[in-house]
């Protein structure tokens, strides 16, 4: 069913005291959470960067002989997490044990340049985590891992980061009171909660006093995000939503990380997760599969990426965490949320370092991808006009698909002849067009239906059919294709469902295999009883007055629509 864009059903999360403006779309949303104090806790890391150079390998070892160009630093981890969060425009607060040394002054000069609130706790003896990587003509060759804990923080050091945890959670809580307008009633400060982000990653942070602290806890706080290597350490937190990778998400309800299918794996995983955390949003993380994000209402929306080398996605995980958890807190719906995160991500890919989005690079990808919500206007988007004959074009449809999939849009895809339009066809398109937002339908050349059909096929060419069509209110886009199969355009879209009729199962559709490797659905639609493109010409060309439904089998749906 497509949701007008008022309709709340499927939003994510609070949005603050308002509520977002009905049909505001992505692009308000980061306007939403600009300046919104986000606490977040957990194992903070320097990232170091060694960019070389190689022209000849070493006489010594069939190793490259490297010249260092250039040495980069970034906060890693929590950090980083916290470093994106203020790039897109919160105002993050970072609490996180930290090492007295000279890795430890280089994350609090990441932060402050960063403009994140630092409240780390200095911990003598305890060396502060980094990760070194070398790399050379955009390849890693080497990474080296150093610092971190030795064993558990001492008794008194935990009691001291946990000190800092519950002061910020007060001073975070009595900011959000004190920024309630002056024209509405004084709020009772003990119901203000500060929204939280978890980043366990078996670093030492979230000792297991801490961890217990903050599940008691848990009604201090509002949105509550966790990032976590190990999820069943946090049975009980009920967090709003979580963001395990599939190989987290798997062992987290006793699986193996599955090592194809990694989508339909993902599938399967979601209701499990969702009652093995309690997590009202699950948003597992695909890699160059993108992602699934589901909801305890069972609604899942994957989301596509382009894959990149590896040193490209350092980091990218905590842009997506950062960006999922605003727009959870800003009260996005779930495709939306699901979208402009992995947009997000995206965005921080294209060059070799730690991830950062920052909230202009967004804002200009959202309007560029979503020009109707920069205006004010509602998600669904424009489309250019198209000469009849044509259809649209195939080129400007892509565009279009990724316009309405940036701004959360549910692509469904369906192809036929459409040489006669009747009852069944209409009935056909519409229910196709309920089971997503954007409905494509491809329609066969003159050419190619003589091929199937015969040399007395179709009786309307092809710019009466798309006419047609294309004045049907269920209908988004008609786009005429020369072959026998749509696999082309199929591949050029990646619809989310496509849509077939008939009375077989879906695994007897020849183009299932290639939209089930693309990420999308197969859905059957039954037969339109008495009626049928056939018997309609047959009619016609015997004229016959018809007294009764046509006889025969009725094909309305059948291979398509005829």
């Amino acid at each position: 069913m497509r949701p007008s864009p008022n309709d709340q059903r499927h939003r994510t999360g609070p949005a603050g005291p308002a509520g977002p403006p009905g049909g505001a779309g992505p692009t308000g949303l980061v306007e939403r959470w600009s300046g919104r104090r986000i606490l977040v806790v957990g194992d903070a890391m320097l990232d170091e960067w060694r960019f070389a150079t190689s022209t000849r390998l070493c006489r010594e070892a069939p190793a490259p002989v490297l010249t260092l160009d250039r040495r980069q630093v970034a906060a890693g981890g929590a950090a980083n997490t916290a470093v994106n969060l203020a790039a897109l425009g919160a105002r993050p607060l970072l609490v996180a044990p930290i090492g007295v040394d000279q890795v430890g002054d280089q994350v609090a000069r990441c932060l402050h340049q960063a403009g994140v609130q630092d409240r780390m706790v200095a911990q003598p003896g305890t060396r502060t985590p980094v990760k070194r990587r070398l790399l050379a003509a955009d390849q890693i060759l080497l990474r080296e891992d150093d610092g971190g804990p030795t064993g558990p923080l001492p008794a008194e050091q935990v009691e001291r980061l946990l000190a800092a945890l519950v002061a910020s959670t007060e001073e975070i809580r009595l900011d959000h009171a004190e920024q309630i307008r002056p024209d509405t009633a004084a709020p009772d400060t003990d119901e203000v909660r500060p929204d939280l982000v978890i980043c366990d990653y078996g670093l030492g942070a979230l000792s297991d006093r801490i961890r217990r602290w903050l599940i008691r806890h848990r009604d201090r706080y509002g949105t509550v995000a966790l990032d976590a290597h190990d999820l069943t350490r946090w049975a009980g937190l009920r967090p709003t939503l979580i963001t395990p990778s599939i190989a987290e998400a798997a062992p987290a309800v006793g699986e193996a990380t599955p090592d194809r299918d990694r989508v339909a794996a993902a599938h399967r995983l979601l209701p499990r997760l969702h009652a093995a955390t309690g997590a009202g949003l699950v948003a597992v993380t695909l890699d160059t599969d993108g992602s699934l994000v589901g909801d305890r209402t069972g609604a899942a929306h994957h989301c596509r990426t382009e894959p990149v080398p590896a040193s490209r996605a350092v980091g990218a995980g905590d842009t997506y965490l950062a960006a999922l958890t605003l727009s959870v807190v800003a009260g996005a719906t779930l495709p939306v949320a699901a979208e402009l995160a992995q947009l997000a991500a995206a965005l921080t890919v294209h060059d070799c370092g730690t991830c950062v989005c920052h909230r202009d690079t967004l804002t200009d990808a959202l309007t560029e991808a979503f020009p109707a919500a920069a205006s004010g206007g509602g998600r669904r988007v424009a489309t250019s006009a198209a000469t009849p004959a044509a259809g649209t074009d195939p080129a400007d449809l892509v565009e279009q698909v990724r316009v309405q999939r940036a701004a959360g849009a549910r692509i469904v895809f369906t192809n036929g002849c459409f040489d006669v339009l009747h009852r069944g066809h209409v009935g056909y398109l519409a229910e196709a067009a309920a089971l997503g937002d954007l409905l494509i339908v491809a329609v066969n050349s003159d050419h190619s239906v003589r091929r199937l059909k015969g040399q007395d096929r179709p009786v309307n060419p092809v710019e009466d059919r798309v006419a047609v069509l294309t004045a049907l209110t269920s209908v988004d886009h008609v786009v005429v294709f020369e072959e026998d199969s749509p696999a082309g355009l199929i591949e050029q879209i990646r619809p989310d469902v496509y849509v077939k009729g008939g009375d077989y199962p879906p695994d007897m559709v020849p183009e299932a295999p290639l939209v089930r490797r693309l990420g999308g659905a197969v859905h059957i639609l039954g037969y339109v009883a008495d009626r049928s493109t056939s018997a309609v010409i047959d009619r016609i060309r015997s004229a016959a007055v018809p007294t009764g439904g046509p006889a025969g089998r009725p094909e309305a749906h059948p291979k398509g629509a005829r």
